[in-house]
């Protein structure tokens, strides 16, 4: 089982896989990323996850429009990332129990809508699949043409999120105000730069990228719906983040890497291994803890100065 088990890692569609299931990682966590610069501590990432995934799902289905589906899971996404800001940006409410709770709000009201339509116990449809948008010439590259250039067409989205992130942060004038704002939002705000606004628009691009993750999952990657099947990628998307040390393209290969964690506890599943699949559920997870305990022992990481810190302004 050992050797059926080692080809199966290293075969090319299970590399495909690790991409798909690393994509609603890469948009979520490249959301928060900007939200964790701006200086707001966003651990509501696996609400405004929960919320795409659930209303991206049921619009989809409601209107059989795939465009329709992804556009209500961006948009729940957002509502709920605007709560967010709502409260802790501008009432300056306690950052971390703000975004629990909105991740306990988002878990029952998804759970409720889904039991009033399908009743308890029930199953959601199943959509079809989406096809695969291969890029013609380089589809056909031996081993890693089929991995990378013949995927759903958000998971290039999820790739371009890289250079355009990174290009906003560090060669915009946006980008440096964002960071400025999340290492001294009192020096950024003499300076004239407006660290509510900067905020808010930060948390919503976070809201609005994970609940695209979150419509990910449900309209592409599995294509049906079940309570409770965001199960941590929020915070395992936050972890990324911790793990990638603030920064786009740390972030970007930690989420490749608890992608591909997750895609292995699917094959070991499948191998045969006489191992209770509760432990290979695990795996993933216990990647995640195990890099950010790395973290730790490799010294003090680059979060913003003013990360979870409320802002007040002085009086003018």
């Amino acid at each position: 089982p050992m050797d059926k088990l080692a080809s199966a890692l290293l075969a090319p569609d299970f590399l495909s896989t690790a991409l798909r299931l690393a994509t609603p990682l890469i948009f979520a966590a490249m959301g928060g990323l900007f939200c964790e610069r701006s200086g707001v501590l966003n651990l509501g990432l696996e609400g405004m996850m929960t919320v795409g995934a659930f209303f991206g799902f049921i619009a989809n289905v409601l209107t059989k429009s795939l465009w329709l589906g992804i556009a209500t899971a961006i948009a729940a996404g957002t509502l709920l990332a605007l709560c967010h800001a709502l409260l802790s940006v501008s009432l300056r409410a306690d950052q971390i129990v703000t975004a629990l709770g909105l991740n306990l709000l988002a878990a029952g009201v998804s759970g409720y809508v889904f039991r009033l339509i399908y009743a308890v116990g029930g199953t959601s449809p199943t959509l079809p699949p989406v096809q695969p948008l291969g890029i013609p010439g380089l589809d056909r590259i031996p081993v890693l043409g089929g991995v990378l250039f013949d995927q759903v067409g958000l998971v290039y989205v999820a790739f371009l999120l890289l250079p355009l992130s990174t290009w906003l942060l560090f060669k915009t004038s946006w980008g440096l105000s964002v960071r400025a704002i999340g290492d001294n939002p009192r020096a950024a705000d003499t300076l004239g730069v407006s660290v509510k606004r900067v905020r808010y628009v930060s948390v919503l691009i976070s809201g609005a990228l994970a609940g695209l993750g979150g419509g990910f999952l449900t309209l592409f990657a599995v294509s049906y719906y079940q309570d409770g099947m965001i199960a941590g990628r929020g915070f395992i998307a936050f972890g990324a983040i911790v793990f990638g040390r603030w920064h786009p393209l740390g972030t970007f290969l930690a989420c490749l890497l608890f992608g591909a964690a997750d895609a292995a506890q699917v094959r070991m599943q499948a191998s045969g291994l006489t191992i209770p699949y509760q432990f290979m559920v695990m795996l993933p997870y216990v990647v995640a803890l195990a890099a950010l305990l790395g973290l730790v022992g490799m010294g003090r990481s680059s979060a913003p100065a003013a990360s979870g810190v409320a802002y007040v302004a002085e009086e003018r």
